[in-house]
This record gives structure tokens, sequence and C-alpha cells, in this order.
């Protein structure tokens, strides 16, 4: 449980919604210093996403109909979308972390997370490498293994540059940012195996299966 000004706990729905002119009321400490989040998504449950559209409604958003949306709502430069599938809801705009703070998780959500990532996932912030693999269900191009070590200091780092899951990250140029970010940064260390498609023949003829090959990959990176 994550204690909150006036006593109050994360997850409890005691907790009351923290409108705009409490902010100043709220000490900046309590939060810690990240990267401004322009873009967020959250999954939430059906209830939630009618709570949702009730706290949208009262601050005057403006509603249009989208495909595959249960309903979609901007005001100013700030874009709300619930997406039928979850449901989940995607924030995107220059007032996206000031919405998730004081509107999406007090009066929403119920629980603070924004921020508090090492207490919601302890296990991304302790040491460890991880490693994945891009390109093996194509024809053309090479199979690509690549690892990176992490430990608590190292992550909180990563986040706070803007590194994600990426499958959130959809331009080509924003992941070559993304990958340079990874790779200047102190204390993280990577490791890149790319497997070409002639090699690949040869290697996947000596291995004669895919996960075969793509174990040695990993083993490789290692």
């Amino acid at each position: 449980m994550i204690p909150l000004p006036g006593g109050s706990r994360c997850g409890s729905r005691d907790w009351g919604a923290i409108r705009e002119s409490d902010r100043a009321l709220i000490p900046q400490s309590n939060f810690p210093n990240l990267r401004p989040v322009t873009s967020h998504t959250a999954p939430l449950t059906y209830s939630q996403a009618e709570t949702l559209r009730r706290v949208l409604e009262e601050r005057g958003f403006e509603f249009e109909k989208k495909q595959y949306t249960l309903f979609a709502a901007k005001k100013g430069k700030l874009n709300v979308t619930v997406y039928e599938k979850g449901p989940k809801v995607l924030i995107q705009g220059k007032e996206t972390e000031d919405f998730i703070r004081f509107t999406l998780e007090p009066e929403v959500l119920g629980e603070a997370k924004l921020g508090y990532e090492e207490i919601h996932d302890p296990d991304k912030f302790s040491p460890h490498f991880g490693i994945d693999e891009s390109g093996k269900g194509d024809f053309f191009g090479p199979l690509v293994i690549a690892g990176a070590y992490t430990d608590g200091v190292i992550a909180r780092r990563l986040i706070d540059a803007g590194i994600m899951d990426s499958k959130r990250v959809t331009s080509p140029a924003r992941i070559r940012k993304l990958a340079a970010i990874i790779r200047d940064t102190p204390g993280c260390t990577t490791a890149v195996v790319a497997i070409g498609p002639e090699k690949y023949n040869e290697m996947f003829a000596s291995f004669k299966n895919l996960n075969r090959l793509l174990a040695w990959g990993h083993a490789r990176a290692i």
C-alpha cells in the first residue's frame, strides 16, 4: 500500500477525487521526477470504463464515434480512447501525465501506479538479463536476437527515458532512437546476435529445428 496525502492509501475507494485545484496542495516530492508522459495505456473493467465515461462527460470532453471503441473523447490537446478489446484506455497528449495522476488513478482505477513501478512490479527492477528475438517468421531479412542487462537503477533510467514494450512503438525512427538510448545508458550491457538469410539456412540445416537454433542464439547473446 502506498501512503497518500491526507493519510489515505492506494487502492482504497475512500481515497476521493483529486481535483485540478488540489494539485497545489500535494507536495511534488511525493512523485518521482519522471520524463513527461504523453501516451499511456491501462486495462479497464467495464465498470471502470463507464465511470471514466461519466467523469469525461462531467469535465466537458467532446465525444466522437470511432471504430472498435466503446467511446473516444477529446478536450484541448488531450485524447482519451477506450477500446472494446480488453477493454483498455489509451490516453494521448501533453496533459496525459496530469490526467493519469489527478483523474484516471484516483477517480477510476482507485490506485496510484505511475511512478511507483518498483512497488507494483518489483521483478522488473531486480538484476536480470532480458532477451528476445525478431525475424523468425520473415522470408527476408535477418533473424536477430538481442538482450540487455538491467538492475533497479538502470531500469528506472530506462523508464524515465521512455523505454517501453516494443509492441507500443510503431515508428521505425522511434525504435532507432530508443535503441540508442538503451545502448548509451550507463551500466546497461547489451548483446545482439544477427543471423543473415544465407547463414540462417546453413545453421537451420545443421540444427534441423528452429527452437534449437533460437536456443543457440539466446545462449550466444547471454
